[in-house]
């Protein structure tokens, strides 16, 4: 029986176990850069199997929050080379996450003349902290084709500044209601052109974007993550089934590193998806209220997946594979420290004697 403690190949990288770190956004990227601080986070988590990190905007204009990296400039690969040469030295394997916001987000976050931009210029319902306080969404302004083309292009220089800084690989976020899930739902993405319309149209720039990184910097260093169904930031799928199951067609035939699936609850599509992928599965699954847990590796046991991303859990415990090879104990994230501030909630939490 395959556990979560057995190596398994992802891409070219073999990973000590099956036990993934979850993207989190946590704000502390002062200036857009990240720092020493952020070095010794991610470091003190190197036991993962896999390491993804927190949402990194591939171009300015993809920022929807305070705070948060980039990976569009000489300066932010220093930077993010720091944290690379901190997980690799302790022997740990780091994917940065991609995460353009589209219209998830406020003019006040962005460069002075940019403004939130998304397939459709359809505001998204609800508020979004700034700096100046929650602000309600704007209407963002609808892409063009000919900047479709450019966006596209933005996650591939992401991706090659990425491995330029020392990455593993990239994990393409199409997940929690952002650009690339904002072009696959219905409600978003209102257009009649190519890049709108059905099924086969709205999964156009989710296959283009993925696509592109892997002739960029090789399928074997690229992964997707999806959220089929799930309602974040205003998104509406109420019948994901047949979009979902066109994208997964249409990547599949690349090779890349994995499909990693954030799920709303219907288990049974998180299934089929992950046959009809037939690579390596990232589950992070649906567990209503409380954190995925140790409960939660059955899930590998019984083949529903390969590996299992933890969130809070990895959060509030930097050595969480021992912990739960033991069974325990566990600490307890502090959600007042999540977003923003210094070392407090982020690099103090302690690990088990040695």
């Amino acid at each position: 029986m395959t556990t979560a403690f057995d190596p398994i190949t992802v891409g070219g990288t073999t990973l000590a176990s099956r036990i993934a770190m979850a993207p989190m956004t946590r704000s502390r990227a002062y200036g857009g850069l990240v720092s020493d601080l952020t070095a010794e986070y991610y470091a003190q988590r190197a036991t993962a199997g896999l390491i993804v990190t927190e949402g990194i905007q591939p171009a300015p204009v993809g920022q929807g929050y305070p705070f948060t990296p980039g990976l569009h400039s000489l300066e932010q690969v220093a930077a993010w080379r720091k944290v690379t040469d901190a997980v690799h030295e302790r022997g740990g394997r780091i994917f940065a996450q991609l995460m353009h916001t589209g219209r998830v987000g406020h003019p006040v976050l962005l460069p002075a003349g940019l403004r939130p931009v998304a397939p459709s210029p359809v505001a998204a319902q609800g508020q979004v902290f700034t700096p100046e306080g929650m602000q309600e969404f704007v209407v963002p302004d609808e892409l063009t084709a000919d900047q479709i083309r450019g966006t596209i292009q933005d996650f591939a220089t992401a991706a090659r500044n990425a491995v330029d800084a020392g990455f593993d690989g990239v994990e393409l976020h199409g997940a929690n209601g952002y650009l690339i899930h904002q072009f696959l739902a219905p409600n978003s993405n209102q257009r009649q052109d190519e890049w709108g319309g059905d099924s086969t149209g709205r999964i156009r720039f989710a296959t283009a974007v993925v696509s592109a990184v892997a002739a960029e910097i090789g399928a074997a260093r690229t992964g997707l993550r999806i959220s089929p169904g799930a309602p974040l930031n205003d998104i509406s799928e109420p019948a994901p089934r047949a979009t979902y199951e066109a994208l997964v067609d249409a990547i599949s035939p690349l090779g890349l590193a994995y499909l990693h699936l954030m799920e709303a609850g219907d288990r049974q599509l998180t299934v089929d998806l992950r046959h009809r992928f037939g690579g390596v599965f990232i589950l992070n699954p649906a567990t209503g209220d409380r954190p995925t847990g140790p409960q939660d590796l059955a899930l590998i046991e019984d083949g529903t997946a390969d590996l299992i991303a933890f969130g809070q859990l990895f959060l509030a415990n930097p050595d969480l594979p021992a912990r739960l090879r033991a069974g325990g104990p566990f600490n307890t994230a502090d959600r007042a420290t999540f977003y923003g501030g210094d070392a407090t909630g982020y690099t103090d939490y302690p690990a088990l004697p040695a």
